[in-house]
């Protein structure tokens, strides 16, 4: 009984981290390039009391053995990189990607991270920033005066000057990796780079596989609000249960005591 009571703890445990990744995916459901996260669960140890294989007398043998589990625990988190919905902002300075890849952005202390969020905006000196601060990586810097601009969707940057003429000012360049689950989310739309993504290969967008540009607009978070209310009711109902496992072994063991009065 009381390995009952510690069995079903550790489900409400992981229930109850299953909830705050929920709420999360859910408070961003309206986050610029916002990818939502997903849990995966493992059993815990079990307890061996008697083999598969293991002879019970005359010949005969175990078919399945006992064993007893000790409940489960959250084995790791992933970022689900499904497409989001883009959204038309028509403000020139948006660009959305359709398809694969990231956009790098240098952060003023130096440090490189990527990006779905693509709401840019030009600053005093003319370069493309995010709205932390990050500029593109490579840099986008517009001549002075020039105020509106536009973006092929293979990142080709160009303006109309006062001749009329086209003049191109660089290329958007896009960011992939091998594994890009395998990004760590920094917070403010940023994600990092790990052992685990791989390293960066950039390139012009449309190229090598890297996904197109769409210059106005942006491209809303992956996060289904409805699917995540049902996971939400189902994560609600498993802790009920496990709570309800905690009060029966309460119960039997207060039976337990009871028996020597």
């Amino acid at each position: 009984m009381l390995r009952s009571l510690l069995t079903a703890a550790s489900g409400m445990k992981a229930q109850q981290m299953q909830v705050d990744t929920i709420a999360n995916n859910i408070s961003n459901a309206n986050t610029t390039g916002f990818k939502k996260n997903r849990l995966s669960f493992q059993a815990l140890y079990y307890q061996t009391y008697r083999d598969q294989g293991a002879e019970l007398g005359s010949g005969i043998v175990d078919a399945t053995g006992l064993q007893v589990g000790s409940g489960t625990q959250v084995a790791g988190s992933a970022m689900v990189m499904e497409q989001g919905q883009l959204e038309l902002t028509s403000n020139v300075f948006d660009l959305a990607i359709q398809g694969e890849g990231f956009f790098a952005v240098d952060q003023p202390n130096g440090d490189t991270f990527y990006t779905r969020d693509g709401s840019f905006r030009r600053d005093q000196n003319g370069l493309l920033r995010t709205a932390t601060g990050g500029s593109l990586n490579p840099p986008i810097s517009l001549p002075p005066g020039v105020m509106s601009i536009n973006v092929s969707e293979t990142g080709i940057v160009s303006y109309r000057d006062d001749q009329g003429a086209n003049q191109t000012v660089g290329t958007v360049q896009l960011t992939r990796f091998p594994n890009p689950m395998g990004l760590r989310a920094e917070g403010a739309n940023l994600l990092s780079a790990t052992a685990s993504s791989g390293a960066a290969t950039s390139g012009a967008p449309g190229q090598n596989g890297a996904g197109l540009i769409q210059q106005g607009s942006l491209e809303r978070s992956n996060v289904s609000t409805v699917e995540e209310l049902v996971s939400l009711i189902v994560a609600q109902r498993n802790y009920e249960v496990n709570s309800r496992a905690i009060q029966v072994s309460d119960e039997m063991l207060q039976t337990v005591g009871q028996l020597i009065r």
